[in-house]
């Protein structure tokens, strides 16, 4: 199989670290840093990171061949000051960095998720902003770019309460993005920006990751073994169990997702001095949250009943 990245250095595996990260440890130097939601191919990241080269960059992504296109534009720039993440942008905000740690964010052409049934998935919601504010240092500025005038005028209508100043204007094609290039071709040339400036601070708690708790079993039958999903503001569903008789070892895949995070794992049920332990598979690197245990309880309990 023939790589299409030229090096992973850039990709931080943010599941291995400690949360909040150190970004002045991650990058080797203490520097401003900012944030890029949704970098696409990687291309306006990139120029921002080659024309400042005394900041620090992370751009953020879902999707694994955008991370990939940022890897490659990245390694041809011969950059050190970018790091790229795989992750939701509230997920990050959220768990991966301090208040008061951020000196820019900007988002050029998110998606707008035009339906009503998918609003909960836009970005810049009232809650989302609130956490921006929190993360960002004083007077410093979200910028926003969209195509959408409905999600534009969405996105004004979140501000309220936010701690934010706005200005707003209507644009041309300036960054030269594959979105922005995506609709020249179809003809739109008008674009509308929102830039907003921290003038009042917003509290927040700071979440703390505690340490997952594994379970014990005296006996386990494999052929009775079968796990309850669960659904509510936690979804925990089980995807596969295998087991093998000769190493005395079962693996259950689970996906759990709160919060718009979603997680994809498994998790061990091996024999080990007259004993059956549980606990999330070596090699799966999970973030250690509440739905993480759930789905670790649940297991055991399925266990427990056999």
């Amino acid at each position: 199989m023939k790589k299409r990245y030229l090096s992973l250095r850039p990709y931080l595996l943010w599941q291995t670290k400690e949360h909040p990260l150190e970004w002045a440890n991650i990058f080797g130097r203490k520097a401003l840093l900012e944030v890029e939601i949704g970098f696409g191919n990687g291309e306006f990241l990139t120029r921002q990171a080659l024309s400042s080269p005394e900041k620090n960059f992370v751009g953020m992504e879902l999707k694994w061949g955008s991370i990939r296109r940022g890897l490659r534009q990245i390694a041809h720039a011969g950059l050190s000051n970018v790091r790229l993440l795989q992750i939701d942008s509230r997920v990050a905000f959220d768990r991966l960095f301090r208040p008061q740690s951020v000196d820019y964010v900007c988002s050029l052409f998110p998606m707008p998720w035009p339906k009503r049934h998918h609003e909960r998935n836009r970005l810049f919601s009232h809650n989302f902003l609130n956490l921006l504010n929190n993360r960002l240092m004083d007077k410093r500025a979200v910028h926003i770019v969209t195509d959408c005038e409905p999600y534009f005028n969405w996105v004004l209508e979140q501000l309220p309460g936010t701690g934010f100043t706005v200005e707003t204007k209507i644009s041309c094609p300036q960054f030269n993005t594959k979105y922005e290039r995506k609709w020249q071709e179809k003809g739109q040339n008008k674009f509308f920006e929102i830039n907003l400036v921290k003038l009042e601070h917003r509290e927040i708690s700071e979440k703390k990751e505690a340490a997952l708790r594994t379970y014990s079993l005296n006996h386990f039958d494999p052929e009775k073994f079968s796990p309850k999903d669960e659904r509510g503001e936690i979804v925990v569903k089980f995807q596969d169990f295998l087991f093998d008789h000769n190493r005395q070892r079962g693996m259950v895949r689970v996906i759990v997702v709160e919060d718009l995070f979603t997680q994809d794992f498994w998790i061990a049920i091996e024999s080990r001095e007259e004993s059956w332990h549980i606990k999330v598979a070596p090699g799966c690197e999970v973030a250690s949250t509440v739905g993480v245990q759930r789905a670790l309880d649940l297991v055991y309990e399925a266990a427990g009943d056999i």
